[in-house]
């Protein structure tokens, strides 16, 4: 590996801790009534997106090939239904906590690869496949997660500014 590949891992893992902090402050700062409000009308509650970030970046922990989700209940909730009102969740404290837990589990993978793993396929991706399309490795789903990670934290701002009445 190059010191280029070194400072491109580098500037996507900055980038993906980054995200990870700043949606940790996010959920820490809003309340268990701001995270049980919607994002705007007919929209996901805060809540959903809290379990819905958890539940995806649980389902990495296979998809990089480091171990068994952790939280394989969340994904009917989370991952295959779309947020329901009348659906019952876990409680906004157990959601905080695993994803502090499946954040921290990662976080300690990912400091133990080495380079050129990190330019290793993923686990949904075949060998055959992966000749092909070499960029389906596992920098390419930190880079892919990092982007939805942002989409859903811009959407938790609006949380801020909401009054629970």
């Amino acid at each position: 590996m190059t010191s280029r590949d070194d400072l491109f891992i580098k500037m996507v893992l900055d980038n993906w801790n980054n995200y990870v902090r700043r949606a940790d402050e996010l959920f820490d700062e809003l309340s268990d009534e701001q995270l049980y409000a919607q994002i705007t009308a007919g929209r996901n509650r805060g809540v959903y997106l809290l379990g819905h970030l958890t539940a995806v970046h649980d389902r990495m922990l296979p998809l990089l090939g480091f171990e068994e989700q952790r939280f394989p209940e969340l994904e009917k909730t989370f991952l295959t239904n779309p947020d329901n009102v009348n659906a019952e969740l876990p409680g906004v404290p157990e959601l905080r906590k695993k994803w502090k837990e499946v954040n921290k589990v990662l976080s300690d993978h990912f400091q133990k690869l080495k380079p050129e793993e990190w330019f290793q396929r993923h686990t949904a991706v075949s060998e055959l496949d992966f000749e092909k399309e070499p960029q389906r490795n596992k920098l390419n789903v930190i880079i892919n997660r990092a982007g939805h990670l942002a989409s859903h934290y811009g959407q938790l701002l609006f949380l801020k500014s909401r009054t629970v009445v």
